[in-house]
């Protein structure tokens, strides 16, 4: 422990949301420190790392759909859990490295988000990922309540906090009281299901073809849930015909993307109904007051708080900063984590 501590001193500790499409980094003190895209690019059939071990990130994401036969781009994460073991654990070791900066001797301790409702193989598989790219000790938080704690959220009071945390590739909806979860749904419904939802919209209505950075560009500039205050929007689009396989352009409405993103929206929102239903009683009075907090890009799709306000009968609030909430949490974590790491599952608990 002594020996542990004195190494603290030397290294950079670092909280991690580790996402489906995004990885932020918070370091004690400095708060976000990196924001890159969960991406890495590789030699087709190989886990080589291009450029040296350094094509990951914002560099990767630029190839996705872009790359010829002998690369690859890939995203190592799908539905908010591992599904590619080595590539994850390269792209941690770029980002450990980038963040850290020091000799290689003195390693990171690592407080990693993760969704509520993975298994312990998957648990093992961020474990091992984040030994085995730099980090000294491994401490894993579940994600509604680093983003219940990067909102601001009083969740340690003997009071109903409710989250819900809509990522890239799962939502996470969550009440908490007492520094704990009290009820906690998931689903594997959030921003790629948005995504798909927009591509296939424009599959059926103009045999148009488009990637998934074209489809996340749709949703980020015309995607709602309600009508915009200045008027309907318009959009650009560009892509492959799927009748004479040649390039083509159309414009595209924000009320026909409206229509496409009703059924994974409404997904959502069943499943914040379904927490509700479970909850207790006095805790039911305290959200009636306290309302529902929207964390995650998910949450800043334009109207969305007003559609959970109609599906739950709740206020509905949008997080500070929403993007980073759950790095931000982390932080709190690790500048605690003397207090907080026997509450915490860690790679020690296998010693």
């Amino acid at each position: 422990m002594i020996f542990d501590s004195l190494l603290g001193a030397f290294s950079v500790d670092m909280g991690i949301d580790l996402g489906t499409c995004n990885t932020l980094v918070c370091v004690k003190g400095e708060g976000v420190v990196l924001n890159e895209p969960s991406v890495v690019a590789v030699r087709r059939g190989t886990n080589q790392v291009l450029d040296n071990g350094n094509a990951v990130g914002l560099v990767a994401k630029e190839m996705l759909g872009k790359t010829p036969e002998s690369i690859e781009a890939i995203r190592p994460l799908k539905d908010g859990v591992i599904a590619d073991f080595d590539i994850t654990e390269a792209m941690l070791g770029y980002f450990i490295r980038k963040v850290h900066g020091r000799s290689r001797f003195v390693k990171p301790r690592v407080v990693i988000a993760i969704p509520s409702g993975i298994t312990a193989v998957e648990k093992r598989a961020v474990y091992n990922s984040a030994e085995r790219a730099g980090a000294r000790r491994v401490y894993l938080v579940e994600e509604p309540m680093a983003a219940g704690i990067g909102a601001g959220l009083p969740i340690a009071e003997p009071t109903a906090s409710m989250i819900v945390d809509i990522g890239g590739g799962t939502t996470e909806v969550a009440i908490m009281s007492l520094a704990d979860i009290s009820i906690c749904e998931s689903i594997r419904v959030a921003g790629d299901k948005l995504d798909e939802a927009i591509i296939n919209h424009m599959r059926r209505t103009y045999n148009l073809m488009i990637g998934y950075q074209t489809a996340e560009r749709i949703k980020i500039q015309i995607g709602s849930v309600a009508e915009f205050p200045d008027g309907e929007k318009e959009m650009e689009v560009r892509g492959r015909d799927l009748i004479s396989g040649l390039p083509r352009r159309t414009m595209v409405s924000s009320n026909e993307v409206r229509d496409a993103l009703r059924e994974p929206v409404g997904k959502i929102i069943e499943c914040t109904t379904r927490a509700l239903e479970q909850v207790e009683p006095e805790l039911a009075a305290d959200l009636v007051e306290r309302g529902i907090h929207l964390a995650g890009g998910g949450a800043l799709l334009h109207g969305l708080a007003d559609a959970m306000n109609g599906g739950t009968g709740l206020d509905c609030y949008v997080v500070e900063d929403a993007l980073s909430c759950v790095a931000r949490g982390t932080a709190v974590y690790l500048e605690n984590l003397a207090v907080w790491k026997d509450t915490m599952e860690s790679d020690a608990d296998d010693e």
